[in-house]
């Protein structure tokens, strides 16, 4: 299974609304790259900017799959590829 770019902004969007209490609307998100720490995401929610981890980004991906497709997904099953786009590849 592979999930786009938009999907994964709005795993993120999603999981941040739900930690500060607000409307998923309410959250931006810009993913990012970089060859030296690997893959990021800059959110802007409440009025402040706050960057997430990588290991940010798969907690948040575990929770939309569960949420979203009722699917039980541990770290070790996913993994970010940079093509046109960032891309969350989960395996079985």
């Amino acid at each position: 299974m592979r999930l786009t770019e938009q999907e994964i902004v709005n795993a993120v969007c999603l999981n941040m609304a739900e930690r500060k209490a607000l409307k998923p609307n309410e959250v931006d998100v810009e993913l990012m790259w970089d060859e030296d720490l690997g893959f990021s995401a800059e959110v802007f929610a409440g009025g402040r900017s706050q960057i997430l981890t990588e290991g940010n980004l798969f907690e948040a991906i575990t929770q939309y799959l569960f949420n979203q497709y009722q699917m039980r997904v541990f770290r070790d099953q996913m993994r970010f590829i940079l093509d046109e786009e960032i891309i969350a590849e989960i395996t079985e």
